[in-house]
């Protein structure tokens, strides 16, 4: 490994621990009102799909399951991400509030059982991110290739708030960019 690979391994490493924290330093109330705010966005940018994926809030990540009910009760087709292969794509299984949900290896609720789904557009949750479009994860890269391998690629919608904002997450070669981001300040397309 050459230093640049290790400088920017670490770098990002402490950025993903950085937007964790920051995330956790909400409050309850303002977590609810942040995620509130970011629903309404995309109910009001984009019109209810015929079928979506969304990722179950983990370390304080922006709450859609209210939006994802609504689009269900709309008529959309809701899935969540299932990891079915270390270092292989994510599937999506279909999922409704009356899904059973077991945790999996990372201790994320996933659907035990159901169709699996290609969604028209997902909902990605934005651990970081910046203007450019591109997010920062949580450093597995399963959303990244995942979204290189499907064919159509869905629409891409990363998830989160304002205060994972940064100038750049310094995006590899490996990284997708997104097609919008929304936070609790509005949607936007990188590059608009």
């Amino acid at each position: 490994m050459n230093d640049d690979f290790e400088d920017s391994t670490a770098w990002r490493k402490a950025l993903r621990r950085e937007m964790v924290t920051r995330r956790s330093l909400l409050s309850g109330a303002e977590h609810g009102c942040l995620s509130a705010r970011i629903g309404e966005h995309l109910r009001s940018t984009f019109a209810v799909p015929e079928s979506f994926a969304f990722c179950w809030p983990i370390k304080h990540e922006p709450d859609l399951r209210e939006l994802a009910e609504s689009w269900c009760q709309a008529g959309a087709r809701a899935a969540l991400p299932v990891v079915v292969e270390t270092d292989a794509p994510l599937r999506f299984r279909a999922w409704t509030a009356t899904s059973r949900l077991l945790e999996d290896r990372y201790g994320i609720p996933t659907p035990v059982d159901g169709e699996w789904l290609v969604p028209a557009l997902i909902l990605l949750p934005l651990n970081g991110f910046d203007p450019a479009g591109y997010r920062l994860g949580y450093g597995g890269g399963y959303f990244d290739r995942t979204l290189a391998a499907l064919a159509p690629r869905p629409l891409t919608v990363g998830v989160g708030f304002e205060i994972n904002r940064v100038d750049s997450i310094r995006p590899e070669s490996h990284d997708q960019r997104l097609d919008w981001i929304v936070t609790e300040a509005g949607a936007f397309r990188p590059g608009d």
